[in-house]
C-alpha cells in the first residue's frame, strides 16, 4: 500500500512539474520518459528472467527508425500508430533473434545478443540509401491523439502536449509490467532466475517463457526509442551501437535490477548526472564513469536498494525500544 501511495505521489509531482521547471529541465525528462519505458522492459528480462542482454540497443534502434519511416517516408503522422508499428516490427525481429538467443545462458546469451546487435547497427550504418547511414533519418513532428499541433515550436511541443503524453504512457507502461511481474506469469520468471532446473522438472517451459519475456522487452525498448527519435528529431544508426546497450545495462543497475523502481530510477540518475557533469567539464566521461563504478561498487543494490536501507534504519531508530532491540538481533517480539 505505502509503495502504491508512493508511486502516485511520484506521478503528481511530474505533473506538476512543467508549472514550476524550466524549459530546459522539461526537454530532459522526455529522455527519461523514453528510457524508462525502455528500462521497464529491459529489466524483464535481466532483472526478473536472469537474462543480460548487451544487444537491447537493437530494439531501440528499431523503434527510432520505425518512426523515421512512417513519419519521412510514408507521411504519416499519428503518434498511436508508430508506437504500434515499433512494437510490431520489435517483436518480429525479436522472434528469430529470441529463438536463437534463450538457447543460451549467461554470457553465452550476452554475447549472441550484442552479436545480433552490431548486425543491425552495421545495417543502419551501410545501406545508406534504405537507412540514411551515418546521418541517421528525420523524424517529422507526429499528432497526438489525432490532433495536428504543427502550429507549436519544438521546445512548446516536448515540454507541453508531448511530456504528458508521455507520462501517461509510462504510467500505463509502468502498470501493465506490475501486473505481469506479479501475475503468475511473473512467478514463473523468477522461478526460472533462481533455479531454471528445478523450474523445470516442476513443469514450466522454461525456454518458452525466456522467449516470452525477450518479446515483450523488446516491444518496450521500441516504444522508448521512437520516443527517443521523437525528441530529437533524428534516428541515428548510435541508437542501435553496442555502447548504448551499456548505458541501458548500467542505468538498471544504478538503480537497482532487484527493484521494480529501480530501472526508472536509474534512468533519472544517469540522465542527469550525465547532463550536469557535461556542463561542467570536458572530461565528463571519465567522471560519469568513476561516478557510477563507486556507487555500483559501494551500493551493488542501487539507489532503491540504497533508499531501502536508509528507510529501515530510519523505522528502526523510531520503533520503542524492545522493537528495536528485536529488530537489530533478527527475531520478532512476540507479545503475550
Amino acid at each position: 500500500m505505502r509503495s502504491h501511495l508512493l508511486v502516485l505521489l511520484l506521478l503528481a509531482v511530474l505533473a506538476l512539474l512543467p508549472q514550476v521547471a524550466g524549459q530546459y529541465h522539461l526537454t530532459l525528462m522526455i529522455p527519461f520518459f523514453a528510457y524508462g519505458i525502455a528500462l521497464l522492459g529491459f529489466n524483464l528480462l535481466f532483472g526478473y528472467t536472469g537474462l543480460l542482454s548487451f544487444g537491447h540497443a537493437l530494439f531501440v534502434g528499431i523503434g527510432a527508425y520505425a518512426a523515421a519511416a512512417i513519419t519521412s517516408k510514408l507521411g504519416l503522422r499519428s503518434f498511436e500508430l508508430i508506437l504500434v508499428a515499433s512494437a510490431v516490427g520489435a517483436f518480429l525481429v525479436a522472434i528469430p533473434v529470441g529463438l536463437l538467443s534463450v538457447r543460451y545462458t549467461k554470457i553465452f546469451f550476452g554475447m549472441l545478443t550484442l552479436a545480433f546487435g552490431m548486425l543491425f547497427h552495421s545495417f543502419l550504418f551501410k545501406f545508406y540509401d534504405i537507412t540514411g547511414g551515418d546521418g541517421g533519418m528525420r523524424v517529422l513532428r507526429p499528432s497526438l491523439l489525432g490532433m495536428d499541433l504543427s502550429t507549436l515550436d519544438k521546445t512548446a511541443f516536448l515540454t507541453g502536449p508531448f511530456y504528458y503524453y508521455c507520462l501517461v504512457l509510462l504510467g500505463f507502461a509502468g502498470l501493465a509490467m506490475w501486473r505481469m511481474v506479479n501475475s503468475p506469469f511473473g512467478l514463473h520468471l523468477k522461478a526460472i532466475r533462481e533455479n531454471p532446473r528445478k523450474a523445470e522438472y516442476l513443469g514450466v517451459r522454461v525456454r518458452l517463457y525466456r522467449l516470452f519475456a525477450f518479446l515483450i522487452s523488446a516491444m518496450y525498448c521500441a516504444m522508448g526509442g521512437a520516443i527517443l527519435a521523437v525528441s530529437t528529431g533524428l534516428a541515428d544508426p548510435e541508437l542501435a551501437y553496442w555502447t548504448h546497450s551499456g548505458n541501458l545495462v548500467f542505468m538498471v543497475v544504478l538503480g537497482g535490477f532487484a527493484n521494480f523502481l529501480g530501472p526508472i530510477v536509474g534512468a533519472f540518475s544517469f540522465i542527469f548526472l550525465q547532463d550536469q557533469l557535461m556542463s561542467l567539464t570536458q572530461y565528463w566521461r571519465f567522471f560519469l564513469g568513476a561516478t557510477l563504478a563507486l556507487i555500483v561498487i559501494l551500493f551493488p543494490r542501487g539507489l532503491m536498494g540504497l533508499l531501502q536501507d536508509l528507510g529501515g534504519r530510519f523505522r528502526a531508530a523510531e520503533a520503542p525500544a524492545p522493537q528495536r532491540i528485536s529488530h537489530e538481533l533478527g527475531t520478532e517480539r512476540v507479545n503475550p
